[in-house]
């Protein structure tokens, strides 16, 4: 019986305990796991609710303490209050001295500015440039700020205007790549921003506040936001000039989007600004909705995707090395598969960097190709675009935003060569930037809109089929804005239709793999017992 338990002499128990010594390192994890769930939802909020309510016990006990204890306290209180005292006043001369060094730095650099505007600063550019300037408002607050304009004096004069103290006025070919229009830095307004701005200011033209005056207002309310004050001070500083507001809005570069800047140009010439104003901003609304549907359906398929990623990758590289130390040490005859699976947990251990490095350098030159090379995209696009399911969300997704922004672009009077023209410029996909290439070509020769999404695989036949009708009835803006709900339902739809089917199907994905490895390393072991037995 002694010989028997020892496992050195019986190779076969020895394997036995290894593989128990590896699972109870698997089940010692999970364990780990769960009392970490439970100590998070149950132990942990027990602690807190004792710690507070023992703090609570303390704050509200009487204080049942001698007269001598009662000086010692109050005399360390007070010695420690005029410590803190002495601390503070410290503070605030550092700061007053470095406040005053900072005041007197900038009064100099306003005298050089008064000097400047004088001589050099009444020259103008030929080209607008960016100006940074340093000022105090009129709360007395030091701000920086950018402002396009040709000359110093130019920005000086307005400022002053505007109730600014300036101290400092510059350029420089760092400041305009930084700030200019083509920067490498520009901010896109976000799309819940974007709705803001366009609903309150629409709110406050219709109050009968003044359009500069408004977007001061809004400057105000968004002012937490730095790159958003320096836009709009700038379309302040465009508007006084005399400029458009929406040549105001197009000088902030890639700030607004370009269908906002030619409806607010169309509304310029109705003189129906308030509207527009309205109906962009239940476009953006609308907008958003479709993609937060395509977000929502991703995201969970996306997280059990790393998961699964995570839990391969542990497995193949600390699970499947154990069963390989037993399988040596037990002499073990392997199957073709199961050496498969060694070899790759092998190769993943020895070559994970690189492989790390290799797959982020794949993954940018994809990136870079999809943004540069048109042909790639296009091919990228037309290959996701025939994936069951997947292809019809992107193709419904597409008509919403198309047949909405149309609508959109007819109903505020814009030219139709001018609105295919804009919808060509705000899509990014490569097949319907060629149908409305399409379509400006048969709008020249004088054929029908129509015709170029006709017996087109990208457009559904009762998209077509519509816009044909609207084209011959003359109702072009209301029948796209029905092909827009159609398709917007649709989609909806088909993101609903895409969620339930890929969750499951990631799931049971995981699954598999996890089950075939585990099985892979796992049949080797089985076959040893059943030679014990």
């Amino acid at each position: 019986m002694q010989e028997n338990s020892n496992p050195l002499k019986y190779p076969s128990i020895g394997l036995f305990m290894s593989f128990k010594s590896v699972m109870e390192v698997i089940i010692y994890i999970f364990e780990c796991l769960w009392r970490g769930i439970v100590y998070v939802f149950k132990d942990l909020p027990t602690f807190l609710w004792q710690h507070a309510s023992v703090k609570v016990s303390e704050a509200v006990a009487p204080v049942n303490k001698s007269v001598s204890s009662n000086a010692s306290t109050k005399a360390k209180k007070e010695e420690k209050q005029k410590s803190v005292l002495n601390m503070d006043i410290n503070d605030l001369l550092k700061n007053t001295s470095f406040m005053k060094k900072k005041i007197e730095g900038l009064e100099k650099e306003k005298l050089k500015l008064l000097n400047e505007l004088e001589t050099t600063g009444k020259i103008r550019s030929k080209e607008a440039q960016v100006y940074r300037f340093t000022a105090k408002n009129r709360e007395g607050k030091i701000e920086t700020g950018i402002m396009n304009s040709f000359s110093k004096l130019d920005v000086n004069t307005f400022l002053v205007q505007d109730g600014y103290d300036v101290y400092k006025i510059e350029t420089s070919d760092l400041i305009n790549l930084i700030y200019g229009k083509s920067s490498l830095f520009s901010v896109r307004l976000k799309n819940k921003d974007l709705l803001f701005w366009l609903t309150q200011l629409s709110t406050y033209l219709k109050s009968g506040i003044p359009l500069t005056d408004s977007i001061r207002i809004l400057n105000r309310q968004m002012n937490k936001n730095a790159t958003y004050k320096r836009a709009f001070q700038s379309i302040i500083y465009e508007l006084t000039m005399g400029e458009s507001f929406s040549s105001a809005l197009e000088k902030q570069g890639n700030m607004f989007p370009a269908l906002l800047i030619n409806m607010i140009k169309a509304a310029e010439a109705t003189g129906e600004l308030e509207e527009t104003l309205d109906d962009m901003a239940n476009y953006y609304e609308e907008i958003e909705k479709t993609r937060k549907q395509m977000v929502s359906a991703l995201t969970y398929p996306t997280i059990i995707m790393i998961f699964a990623l995570a839990v391969i990758t542990f497995i193949m590289v600390w699970v499947v090395p154990q069963f390989v130390n037993i399988y040596e040490e037990a002499g073990a005859t392997l199957n073709g598969f199961t050496v498969l699976i060694l070899n790759i947990s092998n190769f993943l251990q020895a070559n994970a960097l690189t492989l790390i490095l290799m797959i982020s350098v794949i993954i940018l030159i994809l990136v870079l190709l999809y943004q540069k090379i048109k042909a790639f995209r296009k091919s990228l696009q037309t290959f996701a675009m025939k994936i069951p399911i997947i292809g019809k969300v992107i193709i419904y997704n597409e008509m919403t935003i198309f047949s909405k922004t149309f609508a959109s672009l007819l109903k505020n009077n814009v030219f139709i060569t001018d609105s295919i023209d804009i919808l060509s410029k705000i899509t990014n996909n490569e097949i319907y930037k060629e149908i409305m290439y399409n379509t400006i070509d048969n709008i020249v020769k004088g054929d029908k809109i129509s015709l170029a999404f006709k017996d087109h695989w990208a457009v559904p036949d009762v998209a077509y089929f519509m816009i044909e009708t609207g084209e011959s009835t003359g109702q072009l803006a209301e029948m796209m804005s029905k092909v827009s709900s159609y398709y917007q339902e649709m989609h909806r739809s088909m993101v609903n239709s895409l969620k339930s089917f890929i969750e499951p199907i990631t799931i049971c994905l995981l699954a598999v793999i996890v089950g075939v490895i585990l099985m892979a390393v796992m049949v080797p072991m089985f076959d040893l017992y059943g030679q014990l037995e």
